[in-house]
């Protein structure tokens, strides 16, 4: 039984490794995106991007490590790109309105 489960964690650290690998390629176009963009909006959605694949990494790297602290970190950055991304989406309304 435990040859198992020693088979089972061997294979959720290597598909969590994997999948941080994987990671990188929405990371990259999003960074692409950040200084390629041909506007403000398409800057700042791009940064939310950017905030999804920092929880999805802090995510993965819970599971690789065991440690928890990593959730927390992962809730942080949800919270804090959360009222960014509000904060940013009103910012453009009043400087729409305004005819800027």
């Amino acid at each position: 039984m435990t040859e198992i489960l020693q088979d089972i964690d061997a294979l959720i650290t290597l598909a969590t490794q994997f999948l941080l690998i994987l990671v990188a390629v929405p990371l990259g176009m999003t960074l692409f995106r950040m200084i390629k963009g041909p506007d403000d909006a398409d800057r700042y959605v791009a940064l939310d991007m950017l905030t999804g694949v920092a929880v999805t990494t802090a995510a993965l790297a819970m599971a690789v490590t065991g440690r928890r602290e990593y959730m927390d970190v992962g809730l942080g950055l949800a919270l804090f790109g959360f009222v960014g991304t509000c904060a940013l989406a009103a910012f453009l309304e009043r400087q729409r309105r305004s005819g800027r």
